[in-house]
Order: C-alpha cells, then structure tokens, then sequence
C-alpha cells in the first residue's frame, strides 16, 4: 500500500512489540522498519524502467527478507545502543535522515519556492530537534534486548509485504524463490478510511506515558479496528465476485477468467475485467448501484499486433508477467504500440484512447526485432484535469 499506510503499520507492530518497555522509540524504529521493503525504489537510479518495474517489490518484499532483516537490523540497532557513542551515532544518523528526507521533497516533481521553503524547514528543523533531543542529560540507552529488537524489525518487516498482498499490485512472498506475485486484490493501494483508522489511535497513544495502560489499548484499538476493515474489504470482494458472475450469466458471456479490484482511495466502487476469447470485457460496479451489475464494455485484445515477438523478448516477457496476462495491446497516434494493464481500468472514457488507461507502456520494435518499453506509465496521464477526475470519480462511487 502507500507508503504513509506502511509507516503506520510499522509504528503499531513495533509499539505492540516494545512500547511498554521503550516507549515512543518503538514506535519510530516500528515506522523506520515498515518503510525499508518500499527502499527497493533506490533501485531506480541504476536500473532501467523495465528492470525497475520487475525488481520492485521484490526480494525486498519476501519472507526471506522480513526473517534475514530482523536478524541484520535488530542486531545492528543493539549494537549501536550498547556502544558509548550511541548518542552520536543517534544523533548523527537521525540529521541525516532528516537531511535526506528534505532532499527526496526538493528533487521530487518539479521545483518551486514553497517546496523549496518546506524542504529546507524539514532539513534544518529535523537536524536542530534531533540535536536538541539526543544532547538532554536525560537521554538513555532503551532497556531491550537483542532479541526484543529483533522480533521488533520481524513484526515491523513482516507486516509490509503481507498487508501489500492485499492489494492488486501484488507481492513476490517467495522471492528469490519464485517470482509469483500474490495479489488478494480487495483494498486500494491506497485507502484513506484503512489509514485513518490506524494513525488516529496511534498519535494519541504517542502523548502516553509507556507505563499508562491507555496507550497500549489505544494502539491495539488502531490494530483491531483496521483488521475489522480489512475484513469488510474482503467481504465486498466476495460480494463483487459474486456480482460478476451473476453479470456474465446475464449476459450469456463465456470466459475463462475475470478479475476484480477496488478504485482507488475507497472500497465502494470496483472494476473488472473479464478474459474471453480474443476480447476483454471491463467496467465498473459501485456498491450504491441500484441494480446489481457490471456495466461492461467489450475491446479487442489485439494480441496478433506483438505476435512476431520472440519467446525470450524481455520486454513482452516482463510486461506480461506483470500484468499476470491480463493485457491490450492498441496502436498509438505515433504509430508505435502499446500495452495496456487492464486489471486497473481506464481513467475515463471507453478505451480506444491511449490516454484512457490507468497502466500502460508504449512500445517499439527495435532494428534487430526486438523490443523497447519506451515509458511505464502508471496514474494519471500528463495535463490530466485532477479535479474533474475527482468528480467523476465521487459521482460513481455514488451511483451515479
């Protein structure tokens, strides 16, 4: 999920785990564990777009990773609380973290004064708090174990890729093993209502005293009550199913597969899409329908259009496991090829533009008959209206 969510998660697995005996510092460690599988993104500044998009919750993502990095880090943050320069390594390793997370929101996106302003603000503010903290006369090593840090990291780790399988995104849990990507696909990549959930009891629990029973049931509170959403997504996703089902009887459709996922930011409105033969047939099915149906469109698969690929072309290779084969191919305006991830859906219209589709990746076919993924293109389209997406996008999840 986003990346906010994870950092929650972690915080709460890492409270739960250690939070009576260290207090808020479980919660920072829980939150620092959560975001290192999402670090795979690092990646990108020596990997190509293609290898980028395959490495990507990746090993990073896997069993074997949550149980090796919890050995790795739990015993790497002992070590550095029982040397006697654990406040300067502390101190030196939180300014740098404030420092670099400044630098990611200055090189983000495009330049401006405000984001140079906010950027400078976490830079120099993070740095001087960081200082003022780790140089009070009352700062002390926590009292936690080796093995309690290490079952921290297990919990703050382990969480991430589960939770992430939830998604229709999907997680390699076996990896290096296998690359088979497990994906639920019955919450958003992000969801606001699962966060919230989650981050308000956790904040208030951060203003409690460690001894205070309060704390512990609060951020408890924010475990429960995010698993019972869980539960409710997972429900609709059997309700939804069953929708579709029900849809292509009606519909005297026959396939082979179908595929269901919620919109993003919310567990009400859902898209589909079904594999027939040399077709696919997508649309939307908001739970606040009045009639309980898939509205459907039909697109051709167009699969002949990259039929003189070879079995080990990288580039069709990869961009087909990713989309677990649930893909278009359309012609461009310029001519070249593209791939369209019909798991997504479409942004607005009815697929014949390129534009249209959430997931996509023009291509072109090199002198020496291979291929080359030119862009991966994932969210909305460049110049897209944000705000009339927004609408649109409230208006169906209302039935409209």
């Amino acid at each position: 999920m986003d990346s906010i969510t994870q950092i929650v998660l972690g915080a709460a697995a890492g409270d739960a785990v250690l939070g009576k005996r260290i207090g808020n510092r479980a919660m920072v460690w829980g939150a620092i564990a959560g975001t290192i599988p999402d670090l795979d993104i690092i990646g990108n500044l020596w990997m190509s777009e293609l290898d980028s998009l395959a490495f990507h919750r990746g090993i990073s993502h896997s069993f074997l990773f949550s149980i090796v990095g919890a050995f790795l880090f739990g015993w790497l943050v002992h070590r550095m609380y029982e040397s006697r320069f654990h406040k300067l390594i502390g101190m030196a390793g939180w300014i740098l973290i404030s420092l670099a997370t400044a630098s990611l929101f200055l090189l983000v996106g495009k330049f401006s004064i405000i984001k140079a302003a906010i950027g400078i603000s976490i830079g120099v503010g993070g740095s001087y708090l960081t200082f003022k903290r780790f140089n009070r006369p009352a700062f002390a090593k926590p009292e936690a174990s080796l093995r309690d840090w290490q079952w921290l990291f297990f919990w703050s780790l382990i969480t991430h890729p589960i939770l992430d399988t939830f998604t229709a995104y999907g997680t390699q849990l076996f990896a290096p093993f296998s690359n088979y990507r497990a994906a639920i696909s019955n919450i958003s990549v992000a969801d606001p209502a699962y966060t919230l959930l989650f981050v308000i009891p956790l904040i208030i629990a951060a203003f409690y005293h460690r001894s205070k029973p309060i704390r512990k049931k609060l951020v408890w509170t924010g475990i429960i009550l995010s698993s019972i959403y869980m539960c409710f997504t997972l429900y609709n996703k059997y309700r939804v199913t069953q929708v579709m089902k029900d849809t292509l009887v009606a519909e005297n459709i026959e396939y082979s597969r179908f595929f269901t996922s919620p919109s993003i930011l919310n567990n009400i409105l859902w898209t589909g899409v079904v594999d027939s033969k040399g077709v696919y047939y997508f649309g939307q099915y908001s739970l606040l329908d009045i009639e309980p149906k898939f509205k459907l469109s039909k697109m051709e698969k167009n699969h002949d259009l990259i039929a003189d690929a070879s079995q080990d072309d990288k580039v069709i290779n990869i961009l087909r496991w990713f989309s677990n084969d649930y893909f278009a191919v359309m012609k461009r305006e310029d001519g070249k090829l593209q791939i369209n991830d019909m798991r997504y859906g479409i942004f607005k219209g009815d697929g014949t533009s390129e534009k249209d589709f959430i997931f996509n990746f023009p291509v072109e076919r090199l002198s020496d008959g291979s291929y080359n993924l030119i862009k991966a293109q994932g969210g909305p389209p460049d110049g897209a209206d944000r705000g009339e997406m927004a609408t649109d996008l409230w208006a169906r999840i209302k039935g409209i």
